[in-house]
């Protein structure tokens, strides 16, 4: 096991401020009374440009189903050495670009699942997701209790998400997480097959991220439960995370475990 010191996270958050001159992220799937906003910018973003929406010449990957797989997946294979890191994807877009630069700087893949009001706020960061190698997917439009809702207002969070998703990458990404839930009510799990989703993505492992415990907690949190499989629940929103992150990945990377999109963790 990892110790994560004081210095490490003030390491840690020092390296995120150098790797982002722009903004920070907000909080994407904490329950509705642990939902606290964090952000780290005082300045908004410039408006995208006209060609900013527009799909791209190349459309990104479609939804796959993987046979033998439960509608519901919360782990992937228990006899290969991979694990899935998963981001609920909202809030200032400077900490989201600093935690993809650090898992990328090593060697890591994730998953990003991103909320719909947030894409409009921030369309370049789809294919900024993408072009990196990760994985990118469907968090529901405005990221309420999509478990809470009627069918005709649950539909409309996983449509409108989905037909941003396809406007910006020409897909309507290749998962789907409910928001404020970690699994799908059967409801919830129909409307999101017949919008093209086969899977709902769930997962085993919670970092608890969203209740701010510091950095070296969530690190402790994760590596305490993270097993060969393991699909991990983080967040784009809070500093812990970006603090965190590198004691993560440099202790996966010490029990040879390899932190891979949810499309190759299942594949």
């Amino acid at each position: 096991m990892v110790r994560v010191t004081p210095t490490d996270r003030r390491t840690a958050l020092r390296a995120g401020a150098g790797l982002v001159a722009a903004g920070a992220f907000a909080p994407a799937c904490a329950p509705p009374d642990a939902d606290r906003s964090v952000s780290t910018s005082r300045t908004s973003p410039a408006p995208p440009t006209p060609t900013a929406a527009r799909a791209p010449t190349r459309a990104a990957p479609a939804p796959r189903a993987f046979p033998g797989q439960p509608a519901q997946i919360g782990h992937g294979p228990r006899d290969r050495p991979r694990v899935a890191l998963t981001f609920h994807g909202q809030g200032d877009p400077a900490l989201a670009r600093a935690l993809l630069t650090e898992a990328e700087r090593h060697g890591a893949r994730v998953t990003v699942l991103a909320v719909g009001t947030w894409l409009d706020e921030h369309p370049e960061l789809a294919r900024r997701v993408l072009d990196g190698g990760h994985d990118l997917g469907n968090h529901t439009h405005r990221h309420i209790d999509v478990n809470a809702l009627s069918e005709a207002a649950a539909r409309d969070e996983i449509t409108r998400c989905a037909e941003r998703l396809r406007r910006l990458t020409g897909s309507i990404g290749t998962w789907f997480r409910p928001s404020r839930a970690a699994r799908a009510s059967p409801l919830v799990e129909r409307l999101a097959r017949a919008a093209g989703y086969p899977h709902v993505l769930s997962y085993d492992v919670d970092s608890r991220d969203f209740t701010s415990p510091g950095g070296p907690a969530v690190a402790r949190q994760v590596l305490g439960e993270v097993r060969n499989g393991s699909v991990v629940s983080l967040h784009f929103g809070y500093p812990d995370t970006l603090a965190a992150l590198p004691a993560v990945l440099e202790e996966l990377g010490r029990r040879h475990l390899h932190a891979v999109t949810t499309t190759e963790l299942l594949s």
